[in-house]
């Protein structure tokens, strides 16, 4: 039996993989890209572009087999409202598809699959918010995840075991991403406008976090549900954000702005396809969002070990060591 990932030179990916080396399994990474990584001293590499019906179908794959697709289009660079769909779809809907539709032809059951907990949109219940939480997506990135996650639980059905994960903001080292424009404000002691007061919660989930609640799963035999992973008690953004001026030792003041203004400018510039965020960024951003990792601590034994504070202090130092 081996651990066949899907996307496993990305983000996540790499460090899902290093988990399983060290505890000594037979790790095959599935992705278009090799970077130049210790883990390939011991992973196999099988080029794949998962919106290949052939290319997936030439990936060595066993009954036996625990899949993981991690594959994923991500938010930033920001891409604008009319290709939004193609963009997102093609990856994080079809291209997981594909995935299962092999695993079914060569009668492979056990599938690891990271979702988002953007599916959720806006909150419509109090804080925080459980797994059951209606999925009311609030954009082509969270509705292609939420139709992949409605294919998965379909299949199981037909005896798919499947481990949804629906992570909250992924932060840790090798993504920096729109965190860097803050870091840049912050490091030339600018002002830092908030969306909103900055009073709300924003949780977040380390990379490493992550991956070992994959394992987690893994190691059950892949448990059948849906589970949240976000950190312990978060900050508020403004108590977030004061550690990380304190500790660059910036002079940066912390600006709110009206939401409400904000947001209209926001969703008319996305309208006309000159977007400075997407809806999934923007419409939560000045609200309390945080999820509750209850059955994901229940049922697979696992709890985060980092928290917001941890994750964003390492952030920033390391964009401040590559800047």
């Amino acid at each position: 039996m081996k651990h066949v990932i899907f996307g496993g030179d990305g983000f996540v990916g790499r460090h899902t993989a290093e988990m399983l080396l060290e505890s000594g399994e037979q790790v095959l990474i599935c992705d278009i890209a090799r970077s130049d990584l210790p883990i390939y001293d011991q992973a196999a590499h099988q080029y794949c572009d998962i919106t290949d019906r052939a290319q997936i179908a030439k990936v060595d794959l066993a009954p036996d087999d625990i899949v993981y697709n991690l594959a994923a289009t991500m938010l930033h660079p920001i891409v604008k409202r009319a290709d939004r769909h193609e963009h997102f779809f093609s990856v994080d809907y079809h291209g997981g598809v594909y995935i299962i539709e092999y695993m079914e032809q060569v009668g492979c059951r056990q599938l690891i699959q990271f979702s988002t907990d953007m599916v959720y949109g806006h909150a419509q219940r109090p804080r925080p918010l459980d797994n059951d939480h209606p999925r009311v997506p609030i954009g082509e990135y969270s509705d292609a995840k939420r139709a992949l996650e409605d294919y998965c639980i379909d299949k199981r059905q037909s005896g798919l075991k499947v481990s949804i994960f629906r992570p909250r903001i992924i932060v840790g080292p090798g993504r920096v991403g729109i965190l860097g424009s803050l870091f840049k404000l912050i490091r030339l002691s600018l002002p830092v406008p908030m969306i909103g007061n900055g009073r709300n919660r924003y949780q977040m989930i380390s990379v490493y976090d992550c991956a070992s609640a994959a394992v987690a799963s893994a190691r059950k035999g892949v448990v059948n549900g849906e589970f949240n992973l976000g950190s312990d008690d978060p900050p508020t953004v403004r108590d977030l954000l004061k550690t990380i001026i304190s500790h660059a030792g910036s002079k940066s003041l912390l600006v709110p702005t009206p939401a409400i203004i904000l947001k209209i400018v926001l969703r008319f510039l996305d309208r006309i396809n000159l977007p400075l965020l997407v809806p999934e960024q923007f419409e939560i951003a000045d609200t309390d969002y945080v999820i509750s990792t209850r059955a994901t601590r229940e049922q697979l034994d696992w709890r985060p070990q980092h928290s917001d504070t941890d994750m964003m202090l390492e952030a920033y130092k390391q964009w401040e060591a590559g800047r």
